[in-house]
């Protein structure tokens, strides 16, 4: 499935990239996050499973379950973002 993913905040900083589309075959948010940390460099390092990141599936907050759904966009940014 094709999904769109959205980085903010320090996420975007550390990573280089806004928004991107992306080929998976995750189920869900936790699948994702660890096929994004396997390409290594600052996506490993920003998304790293000890750093506190935050997830919305579609403008809603998000947990590791949560499904992924074709076409649905998906947004990191860290717990806490400045104006």
């Amino acid at each position: 499935m094709k999904i769109q993913v959205r980085f903010f905040a320090s996420l975007r900083e550390n990573i280089g990239v806004a928004q991107e589309g992306v080929e998976t075959e995750a189920h869900n948010v936790g699948d994702l996050r660890r096929q994004l940390q396997e390409r290594g460099g600052a996506y490993a390092e920003a998304l790293a499973s000890q750093r506190p990141v935050r997830v919305a599936v579609n403008q809603l907050m998000a947990q590791d379950e949560t499904p992924l759904q074709d076409g649905c966009e998906v947004a990191f940014f860290p717990p806490v973002t400045g104006g």
